[in-house]
This record gives structure tokens, C-alpha cells and sequence, in this order.
């Protein structure tokens, strides 16, 4: 850390009394805190709250970008930063996410809303300590959020954060409140001290931790309070009148008077106790009555008497026998109610055990089930195993016996051209030969021819007298071998032509 990002620092905020996210009962803009000095400052109006609840509007006093950089600190300057322009598709858990190791040293943050900028979000963050802020903006400040975007985060100092709408139920500084609220999420309780807070642009606060493993963009607490209330229905019709739930299984059906599927349910499971939502009354279906004439009171919950006109008049048993003394009644009551307890302790007990063998029956029906669909599964898998590999062998047989064709063939044919290469060596054995003779009957010739011109030149050149007696006279060759002796027979015949 250089000298100048140390010398401006303030003190640590959990010493600081101050609340930098206050909001005062009237604060115009003017009433901001400027900073020391001639620093340049900007004012960037905000909201938060959910505007048909609540809505909260105030002004944070920034740091301009020319008066704070990397190497250049404010002096003066707090432990609070603002993050703007937040894309709206990084959610508070991705943000956390990218704020890393800081996110240990963050005491709160706050989700805002900036006019003009309907996708984007800003946050206050506030630090515990002077260091802890100063290396967050030199880390952050000019980084790009993701590197498949073009979004950068852009962290300023804020000078002062100020309230300007009057809301009456606006959220007070989490700081200054006596009884800590408890976080949605983990129900602890919400203490800048041992984790951070972050509070959502509907000012809803939440331990950073918590929010950090939310994958979803809304907020917990209003999505839980939007979801409306599921209303009960039948749960084979679908209607919503007469409805009847059993109170062993919870099955919702519909009474008698509508498709009577509370009725077909009892017949089917022999779960006999149906209960009216509407009246919250317990029907026997075997005996056809009720279980008791006790119900439960809607204010204290507590079993009362259900009181019915009597049979003997038209007005309140006044001139009737039902007028009896109330101790003899209170104890007779007291007596049905034990015998009722028991009776239907009883019956419950005796149902409970109909309901355990009819769900260990449907348990079994599934076990079955399951195994005889494995079965058929394992079965269609074999046989579907067995047809590829049948399919398989048979076209390995077709390939061989194509390959033995082929084979075969080639046999033949390799004995046939060993024939015709036998022919054509002997043919071409006989014109060698051939070649051969006819070139020693050439040479034969053209030896007898050299001899005859040599002759005939040594003639020539002697006197006329001897060459006229040779020229007259016959020569005679000598025998020659066995083997060329009718060759010189036929050059002598030849040369005695020519002389």
C-alpha cells in the first residue's frame, strides 16, 4: 500500500458511531457533507423499496474519477464505496462471488436503484476498516466483471449518503437499532460484527453468507410473500365445494352431493373418518353418523358441546325434559365425553392398524410391481442382447461364406494361371530356341560367306594361270566334327553354285 492511500484513512467503523446509511427525518441535498478541501465531487440520486409497498430516495455524494486513482488516494475519504452500474444479470449471489476475499470485511451492503438505468444496480459497501477499502477499489476499480463481457466495475469513495424521501416505514440503520432483527434465511441474528450484511433493493437484509448461496435474482422474502395460498380442491374433479378429507391418508374428495369421490375413496381404502373442511366435523361412513358431538371451537381450539334444536319443541328446551338439573348433565356430559375419548381412541387405534396393513399391502403391490417391470426390463435387454447378437453371428456367417467363395474362386484361378504361365514358359523356352538355331545357322553363313570373299580376294591376286586352274578346279573341305558335318556339306555344296 502506498504512502498516499495510508495517510488519508479514517478510523475503523466499528468504532465510528456515525451511521453512513441513515436516514434523517428531512435532508435536502444541500445538506450533504462536502469534503475537505477543493476535491470534485458528483451526486448521484438513488432509490430503493418496492414501489407499491415502499419507497425509499436519497442522494450519495461520490468521489469523482478524476479525483481518486490507484496511485492517488482522497484525503479524507471514508470506508464506504459505491459500485455502479452493476449489469442486472449478475445476481447478489454472483456479485459476492466477485468480490472474493473482501467479502470477509464488508459490514453491510446495500442494493440501490439509479434513475436512468433501468438494467442496471448500484451498491454501497461499507468496510470495516480503512485498508480493507482502499485495497477492494485499487483491486476492483477498471476490472471487468466477467471476460465474456464488456461491462467494467466501477468503484468511487463516497463522501456522505443521505436520505431524502420521508417514508414512514422506511428500514432504520441496522446499526442503530436496539433488538437486532433476524436474518429470513438462517433465523440468526443479524450483527454487522460477526457477519456481513447485505440488504436487497427491497429492504430485505440478509447475512452476506446466506445471500451468497441463493442462485435465484429475487428476493427470498418476496417471493415467499407473493406465493399465494393453495386452495384445496377435490383431488379427482377438481372441484372446491363439499370437500372431504380423510383423516388417516389426507385424501380431498367431494361429498355425496356433488361426484361423491370422498364416498368412492372410503369404499376403496375403508378409511371410514372423513373430515368437512368446512365445519371441521369427523363423519363415521360405517356407522352413518358422526363420531361424536363434540367440535372444535374456531376461537380457543378447544372441544365444545355442538348444540342442536330439541326433538320435543320448537324453542330452547324450555318445556321440555331436556331441562335437567345442570350438575346431573355436566356429569353425564363429562361421562359421554370420557366414553367418547375412548371409543374413539379405540376406533383410531383399530384404523391405524386397517391404515398400516392397507399401506404395507400397497407397499407390497409396489414391490411386485417394481420387480416384475425389472424382470420384464432385464428380460427385453437380454432378448434385445440375443436378437443383436444373432443378427451379429448371422451376418458373420453370410461374410464367411462369402470369403470361402472368394477363396475358392481364387484357387481355381490360381491353378489355371500356373497352367497357362507352364504353357507360356514352354512356348517362350522353344522360341529361344528357335532364336538360337537360327542365330548359329546365321553365323554359320556369314563365316562361310567371310571365307568365300577371302577366297575369292586370294585368287584374285594371283597370276592368271594359277588363278584360272583354281578358279576351274573344285575344293574339298575336311571332315568336320560329327556334329556340323552336314553343314559343311551344304556350305560346300553352296560355295561349288557360286564358283
Amino acid at each position: 500500500m502506498s504512502a498516499t492511500s495510508t495517510s488519508g484513512s479514517a478510523a475503523p467503523a466499528a468504532a465510528d458511531q456515525e451511521d453512513l446509511f441513515r436516514r434523517p427525518p428531512s435532508t435536502d441535498a444541500s445538506d450533504l457533507i462536502e469534503p475537505s478541501g477543493s476535491v470534485p465531487t458528483q451526486a448521484v440520486p438513488f432509490s430503493s423499496g418496492n414501489p407499491r409497498i415502499e419507497e425509499t430516495r436519497g442522494i450519495m455524494l461520490l468521489y469523482t474519477e478524476d479525483a481518486s486513482s490507484p496511485s492517488n488516494l482522497p484525503v479524507g475519504r471514508k470506508p464506504l464505496v459505491c459500485v455502479l452500474a452493476v449489469p442486472n444479470h449478475m445476481t447478489y449471489a454472483d456479485f459476492c462471488q466477485f468480490c472474493g476475499s473482501f467479502i470477509q470485511h464488508m459490514l453491510e451492503m446495500r442494493i440501490v436503484r439509479n434513475d436512468g438505468m433501468e438494467d442496471q444496480y448500484s451498491v454501497l459497501i461499507r468496510f470495516d476498516n480503512q485498508s480493507s477499502t482502499d485495497g477492494f477499489y485499487q483491486h476492483f476499480n477498471g476490472r471487468q466483471f466477467s471476460s465474456l463481457e464488456i461491462d467494467i466495475c466501477r468503484v468511487h469513495y463516497a463522501v456522505d449518503v443521505q436520505y431524502t424521501g420521508s417514508i414512514e416505514h422506511a428500514q432504520n440503520s441496522l446499526a442503530s437499532s436496539a433488538e437486532q432483527p433476524a436474518c429470513p434465511v438462517c433465523l440468526e441474528r443479524l450483527d454487522q460484527d460477526t457477519s456481513g450484511i447485505l440488504t436487497t433493493i427491497c429492504n430485505h437484509s440478509f447475512h452476506s453468507s446466506c445471500i451468497s448461496k441463493w442462485t435465484d435474482s429475487s428476493c427470498p422474502v418476496c417471493r415467499y410473500c407473493q406465493q399465494q395460498p393453495e386452495k384445496s380442491t377435490c383431488s379427482v374433479c377438481g372441484t372446491s365445494e363439499n370437500l372431504w378429507m380423510c383423516v388417516l391418508c389426507g385424501f380431498i374428495g367431494c361429498g355425496r352431493y356433488k361426484d361423491g369421490h370422498a364416498v368412492r375413496h372410503w369404499k376403496e381404502t375403508q378409511h371410514c373418518y372423513s373430515l368437512e373442511l368446512e365445519t371441521q366435523r369427523v363423519w363415521d361412513y360405517v356407522g352413518d353418523n358422526y363420531v361424536h358431538r363434540l367440535i372444535q371451537s374456531k376461537t380457543d381450539g378447544k372441544l365444545v358441546e355442538l348444540n342442536f334444536h330439541c326433538p320435543h319443541g320448537d324453542d330452547m328446551c324450555g318445556s321440555c325434559e331436556c331441562s335437567a338439573d345442570s350438575g346431573i348433565s355436566e356429569v353425564l356430559l363429562n361421562s359421554k365425553v370420557e366414553a367418547i375419548v375412548v371409543e374413539y381412541n379405540d376406533l383410531l387405534t383399530s384404523q391405524l392398524e386397517n391404515q398400516r396393513k392397507y399401506f404395507e399391502s400397497l407397499l407390497l403391490e409396489v414391490k411386485e410391481q417394481n420387480e416384475k417391470e425389472i424382470s420384464e426390463a432385464v428380460e427385453k435387454a437380454a432378448s434385445l442382447k440375443l436378437q443383436k447378437l444373432l443378427s451379429k453371428l448371422d451376418k458373420c456367417i453370410e461374410e464367411k461364406k462369402f470369403l470361402d467363395d472368394i477363396n475358392e474362386n481364387l484357387i481355381k484361378n490360381q491353378e489355371m494361371w500356373k497352367a497357362k504361365i507352364v504353357q507360356i514358359e514352354e512356348r517362350e523356352q522353344a522360341a529361344v530356341r528357335s532364336r538360337d538355331e537360327k542365330i548359329q545357322n546365321l553365323e554359320e553363313q556369314l563365316r562361310d560367306l567371310i571365307v568365300h570373299i577371302e577366297t575369292q580376294s586370294t585368287v584374285d591376286e594371283l597370276p592368271g594361270s594359277v588363278s584360272s586352274d583354281i578358279k576351274g578346279g573344285t575344293a574339298l573341305s575336311a571332315p568336320a566334327a560329327s556334329s556340323s558335318s552336314s553343314n559343311g556339306a551344304r556350305r560346300s555344296t553352296r560355295n561349288r553354285r557360286r564358283n
